[in-house]
């Protein structure tokens, strides 16, 4: 009996300790990307110190400890200043002139080399009519990670060419991207406005991605009414920066939030969203993008890598990269137009 008591009792104290190295890991992560892995390992060491001197002592420290860790974590601020890569160096912002939404910081570099370590840097300002905004596009470019792509949007307008926002990690020099950082505050966010040349030419023709197009149904008016989020967006990023999360703070679910709370959109979470190189199946399922092809087919019809890398730097890339693009699928109400 006393046995069965023994073991029993163990099991709270099992669950204790898992509750606390479950955070106590994370703190670990948080130390390893912050202070490297020194600091991360004499911090795992303490905690397993402190699971050697016995229950209520050793828990209580541990817990301690791991206290700190998460306070510091939180008291991590974001900042505006750093020795940024020339690529995310000038933060967006947007005014308005009359009907007009100006761009300022609006991204077209040229790329010398065989990649993009030489690029040409060129910033304009832009003004766009959100009235003659035509239709919305995504662009998904497989970077080569297991399962996840990166997504940006691109509005077309009746005249001048589209306007593309690709939502980033703000790098700094001598910086990679890390998935597992993006989880512990490793990032800035940035919104980068540019120009299909640049954000999509890059990825394709210097970077070696392979990129797909899909031209979004719906009506105009809900693609300006997501813009006029984006800008609102950008300017209080310009502001205030934040951090990127790798899971709930990226490019697709920034697309998402943005959509949600503007389009009243309220479609349930799908791993799809989190596993974004399925999203074709997904935006296929939600009938936002052409129903009537198969989806390999779609998706082959879909990949425009080829014509970007041809057209790599001219002055008409976007309408060369969407020749012979399948249709979005119709508005109801509306004539179907190709993209």
């Amino acid at each position: 009996m006393a046995r069965m008591v023994t073991h029993e009792s163990s099991l709270p104290r099992r669950l204790a300790w898992l509750l606390l190295w479950l955070p106590g890991l994370f703190v670990a992560g948080v130390l390893y990307f912050h202070a490297g892995a020194l600091a991360a390992a004499a911090f795992a060491c303490a905690l397993a110190g402190c699971a050697m001197r016995g229950h209520r002592r050793g828990a209580a420290l541990a817990a301690l400890l791991v206290a700190l860790g998460l306070a510091g974590w939180w008291r991590l601020a974001p900042a505006q200043q750093r020795d940024w890569l020339e690529d995310v160096s000038r933060v967006p912002r947007v005014e308005r002139e009359g009907d007009l939404l100006v761009f300022s910081q609006v991204r077209d570099f040229r790329y010398r080399g065989p990649d993009d370590s030489d690029p040409v840097p060129r910033w304009e300002t832009r003004r766009y009519d959100p009235a003659r905004i035509t239709g919305l596009d995504i662009f998904l470019s497989d970077w080569g990670a297991p399962g996840v792509v990166h997504t940006i949007l691109s509005w077309r307008f009746a005249e001048g060419p589209p306007l593309a926002i690709s939502i980033e990690t703000r790098k700094e020099k001598g910086e990679t991207y890390s998935a597992l950082a993006g989880f512990f505050r490793a990032y800035e966010l940035i919104y980068v406005v540019g120009d299909e040349r640049d954000l999509i030419g890059v990825r394709a023709a210097h970077r070696g991605e392979r990129v797909s197009l899909y031209a979004l149904g719906g009506r105009p008016g809900a693609a300006r009414r997501l813009l006029e989020a984006y800008v609102e967006d950008i300017n209080a990023l310009a502001h205030t920066p934040r951090w990127y999360n790798a899971l709930s703070t990226n490019c697709t679910t920034g697309i998402l939030r943005l959509a949600r709370h503007v389009l009243g959109e309220s479609r349930r979470l799908d791993w799809r969203i989190y596993a974004n190189r399925s999203l074709p199946a997904l935006m296929r399922e939600e009938g936002v993008i052409n129903t009537t092809l198969p989806l390999a087919e779609l998706q082959s019809r879909a990949d425009i890598t080829a014509r970007a890398i041809a057209a790599d730097g001219a002055a008409d890339f976007s309408q060369r990269i969407r020749a012979g693009l399948p249709l979005p699928p119709p508005t109801p109400g509306e004539a179907v137009a190709p993209p």
